[in-house]
């Protein structure tokens, strides 16, 4: 799969907010981390790329909140070097045209899907 750099995702986050049509794909808000809803089926997402560096090197579980936010804030920013952006996918609905960033969650006895809406006003190119 595909590596996206920042600039790559910028114009797809930019391309995102652009879509002008409704978005009847998700009943479910989209705008902070959530679980994948059952409204949004996983295979009208399509994958485009990876926000992962280096698939054989274990990435940080290092967060960025610079302003006191926290993982499940909707305005939580986007920053691809730190958890859990260091370990999503981007995909495009082919119903909408949006994207969206996708990790699976792998907690000590489960995983789930975890969704979160491409935002450009939220995209931070902040340093580890």
């Amino acid at each position: 799969m595909q590596k996206i750099d920042f600039a790559g995702l910028m114009r797809l986050a930019q391309a995102s907010a652009a879509t002008g049509a409704p978005c009847a794909c998700t009943l479910v808000p989209l705008a902070a981390w959530t679980a994948l809803p059952l409204s949004l089926e996983r295979r009208s997402l399509e994958e485009i790329g990876t926000l992962i560096d280096d698939p054989y090197e274990e990435p940080t579980f290092a967060e960025c909140h610079p302003a006191g936010t926290r993982y499940d804030s909707p305005d939580a920013p986007i920053a691809p070097r730190f958890y859990p952006y260091n370990r999503c996918t981007v995909a495009r609905c082919i119903l909408c045209g949006r994207h969206y960033l996708l990790y699976n969650e792998a907690g000590g006895y489960f995983t789930e899907w975890r969704i979160r809406a491409l935002r450009p006003e939220l995209l931070v190119d902040a340093q580890p």
